[in-house]
């Protein structure tokens, strides 16, 4: 619960004589500067540590009556910070000397970053620490808290009544779900979610797919056999068993083997050392299997094993003498497209391919699931890619045309803001909590006429704020039609305000209702200035008593370049995975495809056909069926990218992006991936036995 004022020991108590309220503590946490550098951490300091805690990692346990400093272990080591150390931090003019006497981790900051616009922690930079409340009142000679935390198992709704109750007042209710360590933990949790929905399925389908091919070709290889065998006297049922075994053997080593290399790939992500480790700061990195692996891959192998036992049965039908006959293909009628005009007059190697392609529907079928299945995660990850690359570009030099952001203390008065802003020739920016149709929202009032912040509209053009009505973020353009009166409370005030919706803007980063100071003031609505943003150098300004911290552009800009390493990494996975999956759907299907023709391909050579002419007939159906699926695909692979944005960076206002050069890449891999598959498949009838192919139907 917050209150831009401060709340007071009779506040706490009354929270605490709530029924259903288990435990209240007042809590503080601010940034402050370090002395002399342009580092700043979150200052942390409770008055009940059972209900935010710390974890100590080195050092002392936590004393209240400590004049120390417990520091987050993470910015201790990257600035060479020991215990023993004496930090001064900067606070409202104020500076605060503590000997640092532990290293720690908080639940509170488990996703440390100094606020909204700050999108990975930068541990150089920004860190956090605790103090005890008597180190905060002989600081500030005042016991300031204008938070509580509290435990309970209530409602949001009913906490808010009982709190307006218990208080006389509204003020802004937050549950743990908004909180950014929390929210942004169960964000990634959804992400691994949606890409654990996504990924698994369509590698799981690639490899039932693959077996169902891959036996089909053994048992059309070895039928011959298989008859010899029945011819011998060997029963069925044992015949079945030795081939059933190719899937089972190859399912338990594939299972085996897939559980090793997804620790690796896991622990690759997850671990101290980790992709997760720039985003998570948390003391145990233990890996875990979700219980459903177990049962899926005991599943896999099941259906491995069926569709071996499947392929090989129906070779089993009939005399011995049946099952000796080589494989031949099923003989085919004219289709429709072979009674069209012209027909005749299309070249020999069109009509063979088109006649191969519908005699053998499902092989054809399977190859451009492979090729689909290749363009998707090409045009899904090299997508995203473009998709962050514009929103950093957005969010860089179109939106925050500043230098540094001033943050103001909660008491800096109107008039002392406007000064501070006029001196350094910045914008400034005002925001407080709003009930509006029962979600907390963030209005935010600016004064931006020397653009040092600036404004998109949906369809991503700058735009000036009128001084007509407010503008909704896209978040919640389905709230309100532009030109309707939308109405809201603030928390704090028993005040309705009804403003007129006069557009949409991309906000990017929260969920906001943005109006100008004019439109504000003509409104009546209060506000308290917040953040001035200039075009000073940080070293440049000075502190004063109304300043909480400032932060440079340009430091919060380097987290979001840790944020695209991650990315880029899991781009080049996803590319990876795209090319592995095009070349062994593809291959697989072109050795059945050899296996199948074999004997059509024998005698082309007997007609006088040289290997590059049958080669290039066996490519340019690959082609053929390559062209179709990027056709199919790669709208569907763009909705595909629409959704996994959706999904999985909700809390962002992402404009989806997909450039030439992206699209290109993809068409191009997919091509390069179907060509070499293609010519490795063609190079094998350089080894036909014409001979033994023609006479094996005798």
């Amino acid at each position: 619960m917050y209150d831009e004022t401060w709340f007071s020991v009779k506040d706490v108590e009354a929270i605490q004589n709530i029924d259903g309220v288990e435990v209240a503590t007042r809590y503080l946490c601010v940034n402050v500067g370090i002395q002399d550098t342009k580092k700043s951490i979150a200052l942390n300091v409770s008055e009940n540590y059972s209900v935010s805690t710390m974890l100590v990692i080195d050092g002392e346990a936590y004393d209240e009556s400590s004049d120390g400093i417990w520091l987050s272990d993470r910015f201790a080591q990257e600035n060479g910070i020991a215990i023993g150390d004496v930090l001064t931090a900067t606070y409202r003019g104020l500076k605060i000397g503590a000997e640092v006497v532990g290293l720690i981790k908080s639940g509170e900051n488990m996703i440390c970053v100094a606020d909204e616009n700050q999108l990975m922690p930068d541990f150089e930079s920004f860190g956090f620490a605790y103090i005890s409340p008597k180190k905060l009142k002989g600081a500030l000679g005042i016991a300031f808290y204008p938070q509580i935390n509290i435990k309970s198992d209530m409602e949001k709704s009913e906490l808010e009544m009982a709190v307006k109750e218990a208080l006389g007042r509204t003020i802004l209710v937050t549950d743990k779900s908004e909180h950014t360590s929390y929210a942004g933990a169960q964000s990634e949790a959804e992400e691994g979610k949606t890409m654990g929905s996504i990924l698994p399925v369509l590698f799981l389908a690639i490899a039932v797919l693959t077996m169902v091919t891959t036996m089909h070709r053994i048992a059309a290889n070895e039928k011959v056999q298989i008859g010899t065998l029945k011819a011998l006297g060997f029963r069925d049922r044992r015949i079945l068993r030795h081939y059933t075994a190719y899937g089972l053997f190859i399912g338990l080593v594939g299972a085996v083997l897939g559980i090793g290399l997804g620790y690796a790939v896991a622990a690759f992500i997850i671990s101290p050392n980790g992709a997760m480790s720039t985003y998570f700061d948390i003391p145990s990195w233990d890996l875990v299997m979700p219980g459903f692996c177990v049962p899926v891959m005991a599943g896999t192998v099941a259906m491995l094993t069926l569709i071996s036992y499947l392929s090989v049965k129906c070779m089993l039908k009939g005399t011995a003498a049946d099952a000796l006959r080589p494989y031949t293909p099923k003989a085919m009628k004219k289709s429709a497209l072979e009674r069209l005009p012209g027909w005749e007059r299309l070249p020999f190697g069109t009509k063979w391919n088109v006649r191969d392609i519908l005699r053998h529907k499902s092989r054809s079928a399977m190859t451009l699931v492979g090729v689909i299945g290749c363009m998707l995660l090409l045009v899904g990850g090299l997508g995203m890619k473009d998709t962050m690359e514009r929103f950093m570009t957005m969010l860089d030099e179109e939106i925050n045309n500043y230098t540094t952001r001033i943050n103001l203390t909660e008491t800096a008065g109107d008039a002392a803001a406007r000064e501070l802003a006029d001196e350094v020739n910045g914008d400034w920016q005002a925001f407080s909590g709003i009930s509006y149709q029962g979600r907390t929202v963030m209005p935010e009032v600016y004064h931006a006429d020397n653009g040092r912040i600036r404004f998109l509209t949906e369809e991503n053009e700058l735009t000036e704020l009128a001084d007509d009505g407010a503008y909704l973020c896209l978040r919640l353009a389905d709230t309100a039609q532009i030109g309707e009166t939308i109405t809201f409370s603030p928390y704090g005030s028993e005040e309705t305000y009804a403003v007129k919706v006069a557009g949409y803007l991309r906000s990017l980063m929260t969920e906001s209702i943005v109006m100008s100071d004019a439109y504000a003031d003509s409104m009546g609505i209060g506000y308290r200035i917040s953040s001035i943003y200039t075009d000073e150098d940080l070293d440049g300004i000075e502190n004063s008593s109304i300043i909480s911290g400032k932060q440079d552009k340009a430091m919060i800009m380097e987290t979001y370049d840790t944020f695209m390493e991650i990315m880029n990494l899991m781009v080049l996975v996803l590319v990876l995975a795209a090319v592995v999956l095009g070349i062994v759907v593809l291959y697989n299907l072109g050795v059945m495809s050899y296996v199948e023709r074999y004997r059509e391909l024998a005698t082309l050579k007997v007609l006088g056909f040289r290997d590059r002419h049958i080669g290039r007939l066996l490519i340019s159906q690959n082609i053929w069926l390559t062209i179709i699926g990027v056709a199919i695909d790669f709208p569907a692979g763009v909705r595909l990218l629409h959704v996994l944005i959706q999904s999985l960076a909700s809390e962002y206002e992402l404009s989806l992006s997909v450039g030439a050069l992206t699209c290109s890449v993809s068409i191009l891999l997919t091509f390069a991936v179907s060509l070499a598959v293609g010519w490795m498949v063609a190079r094998k009838n350089r080894r036909i036995d014409m001979v033994e192919a023609l006479k094996s139907a005798e």
